[in-house]
């Protein structure tokens, strides 16, 4: 049976999240700084409430440049899973693109080596790192997938319904399913660009919620799934869900 918690931007959401009495928040883990100044309040709300925590890490910053990937984004990272380490959190999602319509070869090849050092070092961390879909189909992902045995996906659903006639979804559970360790959900009507990207409630957008449940249900998922939208809106998104699956 799949295990359905909330997206939290802030302490507050958090907070909220434990008020509506869901099993896991999914924190930003951003910036190593400010992590630590929340640390003592994390530990705290966990403590007190019995909730686990998962970690959505930053964007990448400079996707494009493996140099700076190297120099800032991976040290960075590595700090976070650190963190991740103390706060017990046992799977993270990351931003990495990876879509070989538009990254040329060999800058996919240097940012499988930095992602490669980034899974190793999360494992002997012992957390799972997974990789989100951004504009990407299914077969951007399968190169890293086949070299790097510990990684695995976060299936974001709401992502699958831009830059595509038919949501990417289908083909990423066809033929990933055993890699898909995590997912988001969120609704949409479609479209080119970020401000697409709108995390409405299910049922509020065009996005065939239905049918891809009934896919991920029939393949056996039974992982995690985070609602992506406003605490506001996530009682009458977690019904939904419960309803499709």
């Amino acid at each position: 049976m799949a295990i359905i918690g909330g997206r939290a931007h802030t302490i507050e959401h958090v907070k909220e999240i434990v008020a509506l009495g869901y099993p896991f928040a999914e924190i930003c883990l951003y910036d190593p700084d400010k992590v630590m100044e929340e640390m003592k309040d994390f530990i705290e709300i966990k403590q007190n409430n019995g909730i686990y925590y998962l970690a959505h890490y930053p964007n990448e910053g400079s996707p494009s440049d493996p140099d700076i990937l190297r120099k800032k984004y991976l040290p960075k990272m590595k700090k976070l899973i650190d963190f991740s380490a103390e706060l017990n959190i046992k799977k993270g999602t990351i931003h990495y693109w990876m879509d070989k319509r538009w990254a040329k070869p060999s800058l996919i090849n240097d940012k499988l080596e930095i992602l490669e050092e980034l899974v190793q070092y999360a494992t002997s961390q012992d957390v799972i790192i997974c990789i989100e879909n951004l504009s990407e189909q299914y077969d951007s992902f399968k190169t890293a997938i086949d070299m790097i045995p510990d990684l695995r996906i976060t299936l974001d659903i709401g992502h699958g319904q831009l830059l595509s006639n038919e949501n990417t979804s289908f083909d990423f559970i066809k033929y990933l399913i055993n890699k898909i360790n995590h997912v988001h959900v969120h609704d949409n009507f479609g479209g080119t660009s970020v401000k697409d990207d709108l995390h409405l409630p299910l049922g509020e957008g065009k996005v065939d919620y239905p049918k891809i449940f009934t896919m991920l249900k029939d393949k056996g998922y039974d992982s995690t799934i985070t609602m992506e939208v406003k605490p506001n809106d996530m009682p009458k998104t977690k019904k939904r869900i419960e309803r499709y699956i």
